[in-house]
């Protein structure tokens, strides 16, 4: 804490007294009860000032830490911020590119939906067509089924396993 006039005025007040009993100290008479309780007070006055110095010291330095911590604090919600804008913008892209994909699978359904319907009608039209040789026709139906099965089979495993790992990429993202 500073120092005030009071602190001054009991400084001077006691130093006439404190240099009347370092002279008579020093040529060797012997010190009476109030002389040595005047010394105790003037070295008590002076550990306080002390103390006062140290105390001023530690209020500066606690200032300081709380500054510290307030520009660090600071500095932290500066990085939320901009990690919580980073992840808005990344969600905002994924949902976008979930929506592309789900148009894209919408787009992929309906193409299949149509080879699927045409498929059909290439059967029944086959079905219809059917004359005198009802054997060698039945084989020839049952290998273009299970071709075009095959190739829709495959085309549904590729699909299925390109739509897989682009949600593996996505989660990893």
């Amino acid at each position: 804490m500073n120092k005030t006039k009071v602190d001054d005025m009991l400084i001077e007040m006691i130093s006439p007294k404190v240099k009347e009993i370092e002279e008579k100290f020093a040529r060797g008479e012997g010190l009476s009860q109030d002389d040595i309780n005047t010394l105790l007070l003037k070295s008590q006055y002076n550990h306080i000032n002390h103390l006062d110095i140290k105390l001023d010291e530690t209020v500066e330095s606690v200032k300081e830490l709380r500054n510290d911590f307030n520009a660090l604090e600071q500095r932290v919600e500066s990085k939320i911020n901009t990690l919580q804008k980073d992840f808005n913008a990344l969600e905002q892209r994924v949902e976008s590119k979930i929506n592309a994909l789900q148009k894209d699978f919408n787009a992929l359904e309906e193409r299949l939906n149509a080879q699927i319907n045409g498929l059909k009608k290439d059967f029944k039209s086959l079905e219809q067509k059917v004359s005198s040789d009802i054997k060698s026709l039945e084989e020839k139906i049952e290998a273009s089924i299970q071709k075009a099965l095959n190739k829709n089979m495959m085309l549904l495993i590729v699909v299925i396993g390109f739509f897989m790992t682009l949600s593996k990429l996505i989660d990893k993202f």
